[in-house]
């Protein structure tokens, strides 16, 4: 019970940060040691300025300490050195960096303005290209409506003239048929009256001399 208390009051007794963020000053390189003193053999020969740290504990004069780097590096800095921001010259730099990735951002950003103007112009001209050929084929549908109405009526009084056509045919037919019939009739009255002619010719020939009585000779009055 006494050692567990002493090892709490120890560790109370130590000004440790457990977990605490710093990075490197400007000062361009900083050695890492293995301990807590410049007696200590150097494990890393310089952190570069701006380095990322986690400050795991200090030494109890304060001027050391313990630091951890993202990349799981383990050493003790003089305190001097870590700052709890990041040093004005890396946000300078940084600062610069952002500004220049936002120019080259912004001249992105412009030249894919002028593109969407250009974009924008070009769907202008090819909408009002579209009205005008909109307009053109609402001509050419008026126009095709008014021939296919006019298709319509002249279909209409193509089939009336059809159906006057074969009744004329039809007319005809029976007109040709009425006149042969009577170019028959006529032939055969034509025939007949030859006949009764020549029938008459011969009666007249035959019988009319007889019944004509006939002059006496002289000799028969004397």
């Amino acid at each position: 019970m006494r050692i567990a208390l002493l090892t709490l009051l120890v560790l109370a007794s130590l000004p440790a940060l457990a977990q605490d963020v710093r990075y490197v000053s400007d000062k361009q390189f900083v050695p890492l040691r293995s301990g807590a003193g410049n007696e200590y053999r150097i494990v890393h020969r310089g952190i570069p300025s701006g380095t990322k740290l986690t400050v795991t504990r200090t030494s109890e004069d304060g001027e050391w300490s313990e630091i951890t780097t993202e990349r799981g590096t383990s050493g003790w800095i003089r305190s001097q050195y870590l700052m709890t921001s990041i040093p004005a010259a890396l946000q300078v730099e940084a600062a610069t960096a952002a500004a220049a990735r936002a120019e080259q951002k912004s001249a992105q950003l412009a030249a894919e303005l002028q593109a969407v103007k250009a974009a924008r112009a070009d769907l202008t001209g090819k909408l009002s290209s579209t009205g005008d050929d909109l307009d053109l084929v609402s001509e050419e549908l008026a126009a095709l409506k008014k021939i296919s109405g006019k298709a319509v009526e002249l279909d209409s009084d193509n089939r009336r003239l059809v159906v006057e056509a074969e009744n004329l045919r039809a007319e005809v037919d029976t007109l040709e048929a009425e006149n042969m019939r009577l170019q028959d009739k006529i032939r055969s009255e034509d025939f007949i009256n030859g006949a009764l002619a020549v029938l008459l010719g011969v009666f007249i020939a035959l019988v009319v001399p007889r019944l004509v009585p006939k002059r006496r000779r002289n000799s028969e009055w004397a």
